[in-house]
């Protein structure tokens, strides 16, 4: 078995053999790697076995350097085959829906070539037979042609699961509500994937459904609604019929929310335990959490997914993430499985992949570390074998990456704060030039223990980059996330500036040489610095960034929904009629003229989140001798996922930083 993995990992490469260049040597210590390095997609990506575990569906670069679905036989080991893929698109996923089909999705080419609206719904047989489009990519209503009716579903239903029994030919689907028809909310149905034939679940079911739960057998069970800034969630009876359960806050809820509806009435939710939401068992007829916690990560609300058998429901293990990902298995099986592989590869972080996990012949191994991009191995559970599925990414050496380590630090109120650290690339020598990269959302997590692109391009340049989980931040206790209401530009932006006080304090951060940068809140908060912070910065970069809170509710035709505008924004931002003055206050586009350091600004021509009047409308209201470096991209969206335009940014991104904080400055601002 160990040869017939190793032939694998060599026939897996040969896929994508044609679209890398031949190996070469590492590059010297003094030359870093280009940006293409740290923003090209990966040769292979998403290995995932079959239901039994015998065959291997896999993403990799086919023709046209395209990412094609190609398929290998774990038993056969014959040479593997692209079973689908397009001339002008990449694929974007794919899931098993049973051991003999597969639904896939597309994406947007990198090159930009091709731009699609949605992400469609394709489905195909493992032998690349019978593939069949389910649903459009795009908003265009053709008349001409045949009058056959088309079974595609419009651009606005998307796939939301695969039935846990892994036997049908049927996916769950949900149809979001164009923003100009009455809202019902997000309907289900189920979607035959060989006849096209949709099944409705929607009946009866409430307005303004935003969340369906399934229990263990694909049945929907529980839904939540919000309007008018209330989470009303319902729940179906023995008659098939939806009955109001309980109302909550969708901000600051105090009932527990089911996650998981097992055998033998076992339902698991979230509920908070200390300040931090864990995993509780529920009582079926109440919802009430019943006793201790099944699952608690102290200092982090629970992030992840539990891992069940298909068929049975039975509760295996349950993936969660705190300063690192990581699994708790209940099965000893599983268990043992995971302490042999964490054996043989220490120093990453080891997840496990499978669908029919205990009985299945062989596991895929995801491996995770801060300075390296995730890796992929088959693990035999028959002989305990061990092989990569692809070799390292040479183009990417260590050396060249910086480590990354959370830290807990005091903000100037006491609030802690977590904050990721990535040293320069060879280590910190003293106190290093320094850029705070701050998140988007914000209600978000930002941040995660693993390689990520441009932390480490900005390290392998030298710099000591400081990502804040300032206040607001999901994900580290609710007290943390509503500390963080309506403070955008205010204690946000304080925890920003103290972050950098205490790394200089270690002596990592070289208080002259410190620069700001991030995207869309992120890219709000450097132009916040630009304006009130110009002790501390020497420059910003504002990429696809909030520049006035006023636009956020008043620019129409953004993605933001009506609610969000009247309840969730006026709450957790700020509201126009109440904080005209603190709005006033915290908008970089009002203050503009106060702006003296140096700016890079970059935003898509079509982003909808961010519309480019955000970026227009600031660089008309700067002073005309603001140093100003001004770029926008045609074809991007809310954030860059074209090559060529990382290519170009990440490059401009370089020089400015080079320009203003990089080693050449250090005689300049030398006392």
């Amino acid at each position: 078995m160990k040869n017939c993995l190793a032939a694998a990992a060599l026939i897996l490469a040969s896929l994508t053999a044609a679209a890398q260049p031949a190996a070469a040597p590492p590059p010297p210590a003094v030359a870093p790697p280009t940006a293409t390095a740290f923003f090209k997609r990966a040769a292979i990506r998403a290995p995932k076995l079959s239901p039994s575990g015998r065959y291997l569906a896999i993403q990799a670069a086919g023709k046209g350097d395209r990412m094609w679905l190609a398929m290998l036989d774990l038993q056969t080991m014959q040479p593997p085959k692209f079973i689908a893929g397009f001339n002008d698109a990449d694929i974007a996923s794919h899931d098993w829906i049973n051991e003999d089909r597969l639904v896939f999705t597309i994406s947007d080419s990198p090159d930009g070539s091709t731009r699609v609206n949605g992400q469609g719904l394709w489905a195909v047989n493992r032998d690349g037979t019978q593939q069949r489009q389910l649903i459009k990519t795009d908003w265009l209503f053709v008349t001409e042609g045949s009058q056959i009716v088309d079974r595609r579903l419009e651009v606005n239903w998307t796939l939301l699961s695969v039935p846990p029994d892994l036997q049908g030919n049927e996916v769950f689907v949900v149809r979001w509500p164009w923003s100009n028809e009455r809202d019902t909310g997000v309907q289900l149905a189920r979607l035959d994937t060989r006849s096209g034939q949709l099944r409705n679940l929607s009946a009866g079911v409430p307005d303004h459904s935003v969340q369906w739960l399934l229990d263990w057998q694909g049945e929907p069970r529980v839904i939540d609604t919000q309007w008018e800034g209330r989470s009303r969630v319902y729940r179906r009876d023995e008659a098939g019929r939806w009955q109001p359960w309980f109302e909550d806050d969708p901000q600051a809820r105090r009932q527990p929310m089911p996650i998981w509806l097992g055998p033998d009435q076992q339902w698991l939710g979230e509920q908070s335990y200390r300040g931090y939401s864990a995993i509780y068992r529920l009582d079926a007829s109440t919802g009430r959490a019943d006793g201790e916690p099944l699952v608690a990560t102290p200092g982090y609300d629970f992030t992840g997914r539990l891992i069940t058998e298909p068929g049975t429901g039975r509760l295996l293990g349950v993936r969660y993430e705190t300063d690192a990902p990581g699994t708790v298995w209940f099965d000893k099986a599983m268990k043992a499985h995971q302490a042999e592989i964490d054996a043989r590869l220490p120093g990453t972080v080891n997840l496990i992949e499978c669908l029919r996990c205990v009985s299945a012949s062989h596991l895929v191994v995801t491996s995770l570390s801060d300075v390296r991009p995730a890796t992929y191995s088959l693990y035999s559970t028959a002989d305990k074998t061990l092989q990569p599925l692809v070799g390292p990414r040479v183009d990417l050496p260590v050396a060249a990456m910086g480590q990354r380590d959370y830290h807990r630090i005091k903000a100037r109120d006491g609030l802690t704060l977590p904050v990721l650290v990535t040293q320069p690339a060879g280590g910190l020598k003293g106190a290093a030039p320094t850029v705070v990269l701050v998140h988007g959302g914000p209600w978000v997590r930002g941040t995660a223990w693993r390689w990520e692109p441009s932390a480490q391009f900005l390290a392998s340049r030298g710099y000591l980059v400081l990502e804040p989980e300032f206040r607001g931040s999901a994900g580290f206790g609710f007290k943390h996330f509503r500390a963080g209401w309506k403070q955008w530009g205010l204690s946000m932006q304080d925890d920003l500036a103290d972050a950098l006080a205490w790394a200089v304090k270690q002596g990592w951060a070289d208080p002259q040489r410190a620069c700001i940068m991030g995207a869309s809140y992120g890219g709000y908060a450097a132009m916040m610095a630009a304006v009130s912070q110009g002790d501390l910065f020497k420059c910003a970069v504002n990429w696809v960034g909030v520049t006035d809170i006023g636009l956020m509710s008043s620019i129409s035709w953004s993605d933001a929904s009506d609610q969000w505008k009247k309840y969730g924004m006026k709450r957790l931002v700020a509201d126009p009629e109440v904080d005209a003055e603190q709005m006033k206050k915290t908008s970089p586009l009002a203050r503009a003229k106060e702006i003296r350091m140096p700016l890079l600004m970059a935003y898509g021509g079509e982003d909808r989140r961010v519309p480019l009047k955000h970026g227009t409308d600031m660089k008309a209201a700067l002073r005309p001798d603001q140093p100003l470096e001004w770029v926008v991209y045609p074809e991007e969206g809310h954030g860059w996922f074209n090559l060529k335009t990382n290519e170009d940014f990440w490059g401009r991104v370089e020089r400015f930083l080079a320009r203003h904080i990089g080693p050449d400055t250090a005689a300049k601002t030398s006392p």
